[in-house]
């Protein structure tokens, strides 16, 4: 390959994964860079520097000093958003405290992070962990040959005998020919089960078993536990807030016929085009610093980026 990159001017590396493009620029470029920079410091300088291996190339010349800067990916938790992250939602919810209708209160009570704002159900999480009761059962096995796929449940496990050896289940009968009253019979126990004649009163369905143990506990979880949750639950919307993460109060205010959980949901541009029209003066403080926030992202290009966005999903250069 023989390439002339130009000085002074924005250069883009494109191509198909695999194509080379990180072994041309940070692999070649980069390191002879690298290496011939560390080449103007004297031995005792050169031994505290990081080490640059030459690149397998025959010629290399006009480099200038690179800078090589990591993508690295901002993190955070469950909590942390765009919006959080960059002091934006800090102003949205000031905003919303005190232009509002209905008044809800101050400006803790549009915080997902603040028990005063967070809805109860999801804890402000936007997201509730639910059994992924298709994942429990294999309609293929029986009881006896391992149909209920949850740790401790199969044949010789601690709870197997609570299902097979009770004399209301065929064991040896693959749960696909069971009737469909009898398979959740299995699963939520409860009513289903007392329309078998199954009254036993420690009788838990799998369902109701598996979430008592690993799901309404305080106890520390093993990481076997951990694993076990990952495995047989999933992440949904919680039915309460619909992902707003807020009490109803919160999720109810609106301004400009907006709720602010709306107004999270917007592209920053369209959400920095409304903001632009409150003339409120006494939010005009607020509206300043929102609006030279929201501003500075779509300056730097992420202005298709919402608030509301999760800060775990955002790409190495997003961060």
């Amino acid at each position: 390959m023989d390439l002339d990159v130009p000085h002074g001017e924005l250069v883009v590396f494109v191509g198909v994964s695999g194509s080379g493009k990180s072994s041309l620029v940070f692999d070649t470029i980069a390191a002879e860079a690298g290496y011939q920079l560390n080449e103007t410091f004297p031995p005792f300088a050169r031994n505290r520097l990081p080490k640059w291996t030459r690149p397998d190339v025959e010629h290399i010349h006009g480099l200038t000093p690179v800078v090589v800067i990591d993508q690295r990916r901002i993190g955070g938790n469950a909590r942390s958003t765009v919006g959080t992250i960059t002091d934006t939602w800090t102003y949205l919810r000031l905003l919303f405290s005190r232009l509002s209708g209905p008044y809800v209160g101050e400006s803790n009570h549009f915080s997902f992070n603040a028990p005063a704002g967070m809805c109860r159900t999801c804890s402000g999480l936007g997201e509730v962990v639910a059994s992924a009761v298709d994942r429990f059962l294999d309609l293929d096995k029986s009881l006896a040959g391992g149909a209920i796929r949850l740790p401790g449940f199969g044949n010789g496990g601690y709870w197997y005998s609570q299902y097979a050896d009770i004399g209301s289940f065929d064991a040896d009968t693959p749960l696909r020919e069971w009737t469909p009253a009898e398979r959740e019979a299995l699963l939520y126990g409860g009513q289903a089960a007392a329309k078998l004649g199954l009254r036993h009163k420690s009788y838990e369905g799998v369902v109701e078993r598996f979430e008592r143990i690993y799901l309404h506990t305080s106890d520390d979880l093993s990481e076997r536990k951990q694993q076990t949750i990952r495995a047989f639950t999933r992440a949904e919307t919680c039915p309460e807030c619909g992902g707003d993460r807020l009490r109803k109060a919160a999720r109810t205010a609106t301004v400009l016929g907006h709720t602010i959980g709306e107004m999270a949901r917007l592209e920053i541009t369209e959400l920095l085009d409304l903001v632009r029209t409150i003339k409120s003066a006494k939010v005009a403080p607020v509206v300043a610093a929102l609006t030279a926030r929201l501003e500075a992202m779509v300056v730097i290009g992420l202005g298709y980026l919402t608030l509301s966005r999760a800060t775990t999903t955002l790409s190495g250069g997003e961060s």
